[in-house]
């Protein structure tokens, strides 16, 4: 009879949390507020630049390391490979028993368990999860789970923001902009793009375009991004290189012919069928691993590992991350041929991947498939179309932009990601229009935002935990 009068907690704040998102403050304190948390915003953004700058060296040493040991385990033949899968295994159930072990809401990319704090539905990141997102990540995505490292960098920069909050002791709703400005700042380190970082806050966090959060994010994420370039330089993520005489003094791409945008709002229908596909298979990759509720997390996490070490034993340049592998398809000199197989490993991998519950993230992976899709399109467009002179390095760099507009539904986000990670201005108004096309066919599709669905399990996964809890 309780349990009917007094509604769950999470229904109990969503009031509150609404109001403290997107209601005034009261006017005498709104200014003086405003003003401690902005001037604090710049504390918190250093602190998530140098966290998350030494995990993406760290990561990127894990990289280097896994491709030497795949080298040598080649010259050790049989044992070699038993080698790299014990490895591969080890390393994936590493990262699952860490989450399991001591913070279960690591799990995945962090993103929907951000949401859920933020909208009162879970608790706020607890101090832990920093070294369970850090080490746990770097094992599975340097063991070779087909991962993102923004995962991590967002959860860590929340957990960061946290801790910089409770320390100044403010309240629940600046402890709100913060925890969101922390994981903006995660994601603008993650890809050097400080821009995309705070506009992510406004459009997937908290969804709303208010001043006060805008504020407080552009504070955090242009101060990651001044700490962590201390360590990483300032160069763009990819560079985009192309042969052609067409290339000109604008950037790295020419601005796109008129006769081509047909071209590229067909190329969005399509990013939109791969990426309602795409978001499908994910979530029924999780779906599927869940059935086997005897099967404990980390031996299902280390049989995912084993397949990935298998696939990295044939093809050691498509495990991992994949920012090796963006940069390869921009670089051009890419053989053509050889794309429709890759994309079809990693359109397989990034799910099945994501279901081993280690820490890790979709966003990476995404760019991977987009810019082999678009560098698939654009190649056959330039044969089909040779009087056009396309660049098929275009087409990959919308592509990115397309195929994350198509499963996060954050178009505004993924076009200044993309501009920022390889400084291609010039493809602007074609991303305009493959984006258009891409959210347009996925909303016929009835495919929800990634980001909605994952959300939603994460909150009944918390829910049912507590209540198996309660009950014993």
């Amino acid at each position: 009879m309780q349990d009917d009068k007094v509604p769950p907690e999470s229904e109990r704040d969503e009031p509150e949390n609404e109001e403290a998102l997107h209601n005034p403050l009261p006017a005498d304190r709104s200014l003086s507020r405003l003003l401690f948390v902005s001037l604090l915003a710049p504390v918190v953004g250093a602190g998530a630049g140098l966290v998350d700058a030494i995990f993406r060296i760290a990561l990127d040493k894990a990289d280097v390391f896994r491709s030497e040991m795949i080298a040598r385990g080649h010259d050790a033949h049989a044992l070699g490979f038993i080698a790299l899968l014990l490895g591969s295994a080890a390393a994936a159930a590493l990262g699952a028993w860490l989450v399991h072990r001591f913070s279960p809401h690591a799990s995945g990319s962090g993103i929907p368990q951000i949401e859920a704090a933020l909208n009162g539905e879970l608790p706020p990141t607890p101090p832990r999860l920093l070294p369970v997102k850090f080490i746990g990540g770097l094992s599975a995505i340097g063991g070779g789970l087909a991962l993102g490292r923004e995962g991590p960098s967002v959860q860590m920069g929340a957990v960061v923001a946290h801790l910089v909050g409770q320390l100044f002791r403010h309240s629940t709703e600046e402890l709100r902009f913060l925890l969101a400005a922390g994981a903006g700042a995660g994601l603008a380190v993650a890809f050097n793009a400080p821009i995309a970082g705070a506009v992510f806050v406004l459009e997937e966090l908290v969804r709303r375009f208010e001043p006060r959060m805008t504020i407080v994010a552009l504070a955090t994420s242009s101060t990651a991004i001044l700490v962590s370039r201390l360590f990483l330089g300032d160069a763009p993520d990819f560079q985009v290189v192309i042969l052609s005489h067409t290339a000109s003094a604008t950037g790295p791409l020419p601005y796109a012919e008129d006769a081509t945008w047909f071209l590229y709002i067909i190329f969005g229908a399509v990013t939109g069928v791969v990426a309602s596909c795409y978001t499908r298979i994910v979530l029924g990759a999780q779906t599927f691993t869940a059935k086997f509720k005897r099967v404990p997390v980390v031996v299902k996490a280390g049989i995912i590992g084993a397949f990935v070490g298998t696939v990295g034993w044939f093809t050691p340049n498509l495990v991992g991350g994949g920012n090796n592998i963006s940069q390869t398809l921009l670089a051009g000199g890419v053989v053509y041929s050889a794309i429709p197989l890759a994309f079809v490993i990693r359109f397989l991998l990034g799910p099945i991947s994501y279901a081993a519950r280690t820490p890790g993230g979709l966003f990476a992976p995404l760019l991977v498939l987009g810019a082999q899709l678009g560098l698939l399109f654009g190649a056959a467009a330039a044969v089909l179309f040779p009087h056009l002179g396309i660049e098929p390095e275009a087409f990959a760099v919308v592509g990115m932009a397309a195929l994350f507009t198509g499963i996060v539904q954050a178009p505004v986000t993924g076009i200044i990601l993309v501009t920022e990670m390889t400084a291609a201005f010039t493809t602007l108004l074609p991303m305009l229009a493959a984006c258009f096309t891409s959210m347009l066919v996925v909303h016929l599709l009835r495919t929800e935002p990634i980001y909605d669905s994952l959300l939603e399990r994460v909150v009944k996964e918390a829910h049912a935990t507590s209540t198996d809890a309660k009950e014993v």
